[in-house]
């Protein structure tokens, strides 16, 4: 038998819902319910103040009007100043990122070095760099292994990047200075060469340190193979000792496999001296003997 309600019609109105079962079905929502119909099909009628059904199209309309106004601000991609006098200082200090970023470094031996430019296409040239560089062939598959093996180094270097501060980690990529020329080609005008800069604290290096506790490491130093010996890496080297310079260190430091008597040289003509091997029974279990160098600023 149905129960007999007589809500204010001006007051309430009546959202219906179905539900099937016994009349314990239970509704949904905390609210005035009323049940009608036989027990096999039972409609349940939701009584709600009409200011609450306002109230959530207003919401939903909000809702609406923020998510529309937020894809016009991102498509638009610009900076919004609260006011004339903040437009001025918020322009300036995107600008001081840019030029902070892209600044050349070193201009020397018809080779311009700077910071990576944090892009896709130029993050995949420095890996492609690298990984030519250090990359050991293999008898089978070699192909499918370098590629593994760069994308690997991608990594390393997306790591870095997203992990460390911006006066703690820096990448530093090499181009040729005169890329108006007509006569060099689209590779010509890529990424000639690449090295890594990190501030680290090892002790087994700090121990050479007079009263430095941390140092500028350098690693990673790669050059393609048609651009060597063209002094890229001593304009890479001396890209180095502006950032030791600007970020208030010391030492700089790197390694070196012993055996390798160019580069040692190169570092040597570059102000490093060697000041430690590692121990002689390296080469017992099939490792190359390196040399630790550092290099002092001369400021």
């Amino acid at each position: 038998m149905a129960q007999l309600l007589k809500p204010n019609p001006n007051k309430y109105t009546l959202s219906k819902r179905n539900f099937r079962g016994s009349s314990s079905s239970p509704c949904s929502r905390s609210c005035n319910r009323v049940r009608l119909g036989n027990k096999k099909k039972r409609l349940v009628y939701c009584l709600k103040p009409k200011s609450a059904v306002i109230d959530e199209r207003e919401t939903s309309s909000k809702k609406i009007r923020r998510t529309n106004l937020e894809e016009q601000r991102r498509r638009a991609d610009v900076l919004v100043p609260c006011s004339s006098s903040s437009s001025s200082s918020s322009v300036e200090l995107v600008e001081n990122e840019i030029d902070g970023q892209l600044r050349h470094l070193v201009t020397e031996f018809g080779w311009k070095v700077r910071r990576l430019n944090e892009n896709e296409d130029e993050m995949r040239e420095v890996a492609q760099v690298q990984a030519e560089a250090f990359h050991v062939p293999v008898a089978f598959f070699d192909d499918v292994f370098f590629e593994f093996f760069k994308a690997e180094v991608l990594s390393g270097l997306l790591y870095k990047l997203r992990n460390s501060p911006p006066d703690r980690y820096a990448c530093l990529v090499a181009k040729t200075a005169d890329t108006s020329s007509d006569t060099l080609s689209l590779s010509d005008q890529g990424l000639v060469g690449v090295v890594d800069v990190t501030v680290l604290n090892n002790k087994d290096v700090v121990q050479h340190l007079d009263g430095a506790e941390e140092y500028l490491y350098v690693s990673g130093i790669a050059v393609f193979n048609k651009f060597r010996r063209q002094k890229v890496a001593t304009a890479l080297l001396k890209a180095c000792d502006v950032l030791l310079n600007e970020w208030g260190f010391q030492y700089l430091a790197l390694r070196a496999y012993e055996d390798d008597s160019a580069a040692c040289r190169l570092y040597t003509n570059a102000g490093y001296r060697i000041i430690s091997r590692d121990p002689s029974w390296t080469t017992w279990i099939g490792r190359k003997r390196r040399v630790l160098m550092i290099k002092q600023s001369n400021s």
